[in-house]
């Protein structure tokens, strides 16, 4: 191992040789000097040697080239008027297929350019899926043709009050083709059959009246904001209020409407559709909602993702891949709702809330963020767990990735994303990308060495 401070960690670096590369150019694949090939390997490995003669990468496919890439930038320093990059020789590839970042753009919404920026971001530390969380109580973001009142009635605010917004289908598709670009796989997400109280604005038709609680009482005794109102926007942070009618065909047509438009504008395999603190719905009708909800999923020709909660739904069809979002050590059965979906042929995203939800305050002077993932969220505790411990009873082979999240609750600005995504995104990247067994130490050596590149300059 060198002393290169690269982030995630690669499977193997060494020395190549005592001089090192010294360029005009910006050192990167395709440029002068920088010779690709390729090898038969696992997807997305590559090769990287660099020494004073030139720079040579090897990868199993593009996406290999790319990564190669991003390794080479962080290698890579100004030299007066040049470029150099240390003699080294890297071999690498990712832990997990699925290694990802999920934005809420519903409690606020935020710019086409914010979010491409993002995605630049991310793809420095290797990260190849955007969660794009586009609907919940406060907010509906993205027009559908086959549903217009979703934007004209549901969009305007957010939440603690501030200004909504929404993406055009042309916005969805800049998105998408500048994560294409960037070897990184779009999923969208529209939460159902809670969180749901945006669509009762549009459609009040096929949404129950708001559920309260001792709860709810408390969340806006704590927060503010108000009870949730039918036929008002709500800009609060309470969940678990909203449902939609289980028990009618229109809310069915409903959702194939949107499936189906989505699906259309979404080239990659996946379409999420929520399923979680759904607390003003029966069990019953929950499970018969989602079981549903699934199968049009299928039917669009996609993967159905859910969160946890759906993984005791008797029906659920084979292969829908779950989320799970509770803690590094399981509370209240959660692990055994996971376990569902690989009994089922499906795979686990983990999302443990008290490590990668980057919402958490990281300490508790922090004035932005929450604190109910057993309190602030430090740097060391992101780090501290293990994909394959998290779940017991899950194999290496039944996870199909780490995923972190940001609910923006809090979060109303690029400058507030860059305040708390950094430098807890690393230990996100890290466990989704390299081999387990790092350090800690040794993680935060190089952590404090790389500086994140502020979103900045929009809102």
């Amino acid at each position: 191992m060198t002393d290169a401070a690269l982030l995630p960690r690669p499977l193997v670096t060494r020395v190549a040789g005592t001089a090192p590369w010294r360029g005009v150019a910006a050192p990167e694949p395709g440029a002068h000097g920088v010779v690709v090939t390729r090898h038969p390997g696992a997807a997305e490995s590559y090769r990287l040697r660099v020494d004073e003669s030139g720079i040579e990468i090897s990868a199993a496919d593009d996406a290999g080239v790319f990564y190669a890439g991003r390794t080479l930038a962080q290698l890579a320093t100004r030299d007066g008027e040049g470029w150099v990059v240390p003699a080294i020789e890297v071999e690498d590839a990712p832990r997990f297929r699925h290694r990802g970042f999920m934005l809420d753009v519903a409690r606020h919404f935020f710019p086409v350019e914010v979010v491409t920026a993002l995605i630049d971001r991310l793809s420095d530390l290797k990260l190849n899926v955007l969660h794009l969380h586009l609907s919940d109580d406060q907010g509906w973001r993205l027009a559908m043709a086959t549903r217009p009142l979703l934007t004209e009635r549901a969009s305007a605010t957010a939440a603690l009050g501030d200004a909504g917004g929404f993406y055009t289908a042309d916005d969805y598709r800049t998105i998408v083709a500048h994560a294409t670009s960037r070897h990184m796989t779009v999923v969208p997400e529209i939460d159902m059959p809670g969180h749901t109280h945006a669509v009762s604005l549009a459609y009040p038709g096929i949404a129950c009246d708001p559920v309260l609680s001792p709860h709810i009482d408390e969340v806006v005794a704590a927060y503010g904001g108000g009870a949730p109102t039918r036929d008002e926007p709500y800009t609060g942070f309470a969940v678990g209020f909203s449902s939609l009618r289980t028990d009618l065909e229109e809310t069915y047509d409903f959702v194939r409407d949107v499936v189906r438009e989505l699906a259309a504008l979404t080239p990659g395999p996946y379409l999420h559709l929520g399923g979680d603190e759904a607390l003003g719905t029966d069990r019953a009708d929950f499970d018969r909602f989602v079981a549903r909800a699934a199968r049009l999923v299928i039917e669009a020709g996609k993967i159905p993702v859910t969160w946890h909660e759906a993984g005791t739904t008797p029906d659920l069809p084979e292969g829908t891949v779950g989320q799970y979002w509770g803690f590094r050590t399981p509370i209240e059965g959660m692990d055994e709702k996971a376990r569902g979906f690989v009994r089922r042929g499906g795979r686990v995203i983990l999302s443990p809330a008290d490590a990668i939800y980057l919402d958490m305050k990281p300490d508790g002077d922090e004035p932005l963020g929450l604190t109910w993932a057993d309190g602030p969220t430090s740097l060391e505790r992101s780090y501290d767990w293990d994909p394959a411990e998290v779940v017991p009873g899950l194999a290496e082979e039944d996870i199909l990735g780490v995923e972190a999240a940001m609910w923006t609750e809090t979060v109303r600005s690029a400058a507030d994303i860059d305040r708390l995504i950094w430098p807890r995104l690393a230990s996100a990247a890290e466990k989704a990308w390299s081999p387990r067994g790092i350090d800690a130490a040794d993680f935060h050596a190089r952590v404090a060495r790389i500086a994140w590149r502020p979103l900045g300059g929009v809102s």
